[in-house]
């Protein structure tokens, strides 16, 4: 399944992408939101109403909110390509990069990144980002991929210069507008293989970033393991995966967003999260 949050009549819901429409589920299982039918294992239930269902109404008549608009965590990953960490002048370390996000910086499908005021070099970065459908801590590896519920894509988004202010790069990662998920959560039934996945970023048509899944340097299971001893996942948390190679600051020339680019993240299996660019006001 294709599962959205939206906004259609200034009303929000959840619901299931059947085509180029969508079926509302809102209210399955006794769930008012995605993130709450994650929390009650209620995927199954809304996979038997749509199977039977038809479209409510076109996709083309709501605005796409991230799949999961307020998740308790949203926990990124850096250099976590090879390649990346070579361009960028580092090394895959023993451990993991971890860093985290603030929910409220996310934004969905179609709607505007503001390129920041207070920034001259804002840059994209294509990501796979990981929906967890079961909580827990203490998650062996062998067990990770039974806590996921799904795949979106995710375009971490970062303020350069303001991510090398300090050692620690988190306010370079947290400007508002700047953290574009979706356009769906696909379930991870439908995904036999996250490491078959391509990932690719596009600038105004123009390919940017290619790359598979299987090159992560720590896998997603790995991944999930590893954060797991220190903190639970709860449903609906987000790990974003890291990006690959070919990112915009890294270019020579330097290729950074500007004011009506349009930046598109493209993951095979998946789907394609669009959004423009615009200067902050």
């Amino acid at each position: 399944m294709k599962l959205i949050s939206f906004v259609r009549s200034g009303q929000t819901g959840y619901g299931a992408v059947i085509d180029s429409g969508v079926a509302v589920l809102t209210g399955t299982a006794g769930a008012a939101t995605l993130r709450d039918l994650l929390a009650v294992g209620g995927v199954d239930a809304a996979r038997a109403r749509v199977a039977t269902a038809k479209p409510d109404f076109v996709l083309a008549d709501c605005d796409l909110l991230p799949p999961i608009p307020d998740p308790a965590k949203v926990l990124c990953v850096g250099i976590n390509y090879v390649a990346h960490a070579a361009e960028a002048g580092r090394t895959v370390g023993k451990y993991p990069v971890i860093f985290q996000r603030y929910a409220d910086t996310l934004i969905g499908h179609g709607a505007t990144m503001l390129r920041p005021k207070a920034s001259e070099k804002f840059d994209y970065e294509g990501e796979l980002a990981v929906v967890i459908g079961r909580g827990g801590g203490h998650i062996a590896p062998e067990n990770a991929m039974d806590h996921v519920a799904g795949y979106t894509c995710f375009n971490d988004a970062s303020a350069r210069d303001w991510q090398f202010h300090t050692h620690q790069y988190g306010m370079g990662k947290n400007f508002r507008t700047s953290g574009p998920l979706g356009p769906w959560l696909v379930t991870a039934d439908e995904v036999p293989d996250y490491r078959d996945l391509r990932i690719r970023t596009m600038l105004n048509g123009q390919e940017m970033q290619n790359d598979t899944l299987s090159k992560l340097a720590f896998d997603v299971p790995h991944l999930i393991s590893y954060i797991s001893q220190a903190l639970d996942w709860q449903p609906g948390d987000v790990l974003a995966t890291g990006t690959p190679s070919g990112v915009g600051f890294k270019r020579n020339p330097p290729v950074l967003l500007k004011d009506g680019d349009t930046i598109d993240v493209v993951i095979e299996g998946v789907g394609t999260l669009s959004n423009p660019v615009r200067d902050e006001a």
